[in-house]
């Protein structure tokens, strides 16, 4: 397919009811937003990331010339803010349910597609679901991209979640450049999918087409420049409850929560009482953070009062005791947490660091 080809991808999913949500330049960062054309997507531009660190530079024609989106596609799925009930000034509650619409997410990256499926695990795959977010997974039809041009963040490799997505989408896109010109290699993953594609202007693939996805994935994982030793990294985050390693971090990070609200697998949230003199009163469901001082609250305080404990909560929880809760790692390598942190708390050589103490504790024993 070629670019027109998906400028006409864009238009049958507006055309078959779908809001189609794609990455967009906006203040400087690539972020999901409501579309129309292909137009009005990112093109043109890479990002160079790093700790602290999030610059866009226009280089070349490129339409998926960056990593993943600044911002995940989360909020699309479980809204940052979602009101749960109001009542009127008769005190008679009501539940305030927002319209669920169809959703086409535009440009998914595999690390995205493994944060949203950890999201089903944790969301909507056990006994208690959340209704509205099962709800908004239903009607949302995924269009996935092969990341061929990962950022300096990026350790997706490391944790088995990418860059080449394997499931969990209804089309795969794969933007080849070279002696054959600009192209989309497009794949279907599910009979939606495929019903899709076969409305769309488009020739079949060759066996060199395949054989260049290939070259460019080789490519991309070569170009990771960052790496997560996962090697029984549960049972090391552990026994490392006490490592000075966390009380070096702790003089650093700013509790902030901005890794948890970049981080695409994150679902913690509070709710509050809304009371106001419009008479629009009842309860509010909003994202909250393990960062925050008061999500640890219980009747005697909150459990985890120092910067200490809540990074080495978070950290542990992650990579950690998620594992033993859903049964997969709660890191998809995306590098949000690494570029957003104002500090530049890259959590790779944090892990690394709390490896080595441990190797290094283990050889003075004796």
């Amino acid at each position: 397919m070629d670019v027109e080809g998906l400028g006409a991808l864009i238009a049958l999913l507006c055309a078959d009811g779908y809001t189609v949500i794609g990455p967009v330049v906006r203040d400087g960062t690539v972020v999901p937003t409501p579309v129309t054309s292909l137009s009005e997507m990112a093109r043109g531009v890479v990002d160079h990331q790093g700790p602290g660190t999030y610059r866009l530079h226009a280089d070349g024609d490129l339409l998926f010339g960056y990593a993943a989106a600044a911002t995940g596609w989360k909020r699309y799925l479980f809204p940052a803010h979602r009101p749960l009930w109001r009542y009127d000034r008769n005190g008679s509650p009501t539940t305030a349910a927002q319209p669920i619409i169809r959703q086409a997410l535009f440009g998914v990256r595999s690390c995205d597609l493994h944060a949203l499926q950890v999201l089903d695990t944790v969301l909507a795959g056990r006994r208690y679901v959340d209704a509205d977010y099962a709800a908004r997974r239903a009607a949302t039809f995924v269009v996935a991209v092969t990341c061929a041009h990962p950022a300096a963040t990026c350790f997706c490799a490391s944790m088995s979640t990418g860059p080449a997505p394997q499931d969990g989408f209804d089309l795969l896109i794969t933007e080849l450049v070279g002696e054959r010109g600009h192209r989309f290699l497009v794949e279907s993953g599910t009979p939606l999918g495929r019903a899709v594609l076969e409305r769309l202007p488009a020739a079949p693939a060759t066996p060199g087409d395949d054989a260049d996805v290939a070259t460019c994935v080789s490519a991309s994982v070569a170009t990771m420049e960052r790496v997560v030793d996962t090697e029984g990294i549960r049972d090391l985050l552990y026994a490392s409850a006490n490592s000075p390693r966390w009380d070096d971090v702790a003089a650093r990070c700013l509790s902030c929560t901005n890794c948890t609200l970049v981080c695409p697998t994150c679902f913690c949230f509070t709710t509050e009482d809304v009371v106001g003199l419009s008479g629009a009163d009842g309860r509010d469901r909003m994202w909250d953070s393990c960062f925050n001082a008061d999500h640890s609250l219980l009747h005697g305080g909150a459990v985890r009062r120092s910067t200490r404990a809540r990074y080495r909560q978070w950290v542990t929880h992650k990579f950690g005791s998620w594992i033993d809760q859903f049964g997969v790692s709660g890191c998809v390598g995306c590098g949000r947490c690494i570029a957003w942190c104002p500090a530049g708390i890259d959590v790779t050589e944090e892990l690394a660091a709390i490896r080595a103490a441990a190797e290094q504790t283990a050889e003075d024993a004796p």
